[in-house]
C-alpha cells in the first residue's frame, strides 16, 4: 500500500472578519501526530484566559505555525472575503514545512499551490488543527487591538476588539472613524463626509 500512515495536516482559520476596525488575521497550524491539548475547540467558545493558556501550549507542541494579516486598507480594496483568503495564504507561507493536506474553516478556500485543501463548515469545532489556528489567530488579533487602543484610546478597542458593539458605535458617532476603521463597512462608511462638498466654485 502506498497510503501514508501519518499525513502532515495543517489547519487554517481567521479572526476579525466581522469587525469594523483593524486587520483580519489568519493562522496556520501543524500539530504532531501525538499531542495533548485538553480543551482545544473553537476559540469563540473558550474564555479569554483559557485561550491564552492554550496559545502557549499550542506553540510549544506545534510542528509549525504561522500568522498572516490583511490590513484595513486591503480589506476596503479587495473586500473582506478576498482579504481573509489573502491573510490565510500569508499565514500558510510562514509554515516551515509543507503539509500533505490543509483543512480550512468555512466554505471558501485560499489559493495554496501543490497541496490538497479541504473546506470544513464549522471546522473550528471539528478539526483540532483548525481549532488551534482559530485560537492563535484570535489571541494574536486581540493583543494587537490592545495595542491599537493605546494609539486610539477614544474608541475602546481593548474592550470590543473592533466589533460593532454599542460602545463602539457610540464612539464612532462622536469621534468619527480613525485610520484603522474599514471605510467600506456598514456603520463606518456612513460617517465619511464627502469633502468634495467643501470645494467652492471659482468666480
Amino acid at each position: 500500500m502506498n497510503e501514508k500512515i501519518h499525513q502532515i495536516i495543517a489547519g487554517i482559520d481567521e479572526a476579525g472578519r466581522g469587525c469594523l476596525a483593524g486587520p483580519v488575521v489568519a493562522a496556520s497550524v501543524i500539530l504532531p501526530p501525538n499531542y495533548s491539548l485538553p480543551g482545544l475547540r473553537d476559540s469563540k467558545k473558550i474564555s479569554s484566559k483559557k485561550r491564552y493558556v492554550l496559545e502557549t501550549q499550542i506553540k510549544e507542541v506545534a510542528i509549525s505555525w504561522g500568522i498572516g494579516m490583511a490590513t484595513p486598507k486591503e480589506i476596503d480594496v479587495l473586500n473582506i472575503l478576498r482579504a481573509s483568503l489573502l491573510a490565510m495564504e500569508r499565514s500558510f507561507s510562514r509554515l516551515s514545512i509543507k503539509p500533505d493536506i490543509v483543512y480550512v474553516d468555512g466554505i471558501y478556500a485560499p489559493n495554496l499551490k501543490d497541496v490538497e485543501v479541504v473546506c470544513v463548515k464549522k471546522g473550528d469545532d471539528k478539526i483540532p488543527q483548525i481549532s488551534a489556528a482559530s485560537i492563535l489567530a484570535k489571541t494574536f488579533r486581540d493583543r494587537l487591538m490592545h495595542e491599537m487602543d493605546k494609539k486610539y484610546p477614544d474608541y475602546g478597542f481593548k474592550n470590543h476588539k473592533g466589533y460593532a458593539t454599542r460602545l463602539h458605535l457610540e464612539r464612532l458617532k462622536i469621534m468619527g472613524p480613525c485610520k484603522i476603521h474599514r471605510k467600506t463597512f456598514k456603520g463606518v462608511k456612513e460617517l465619511f463626509w464627502d469633502k468634495s462638498c467643501l470645494i467652492e466654485k471659482a468666480d
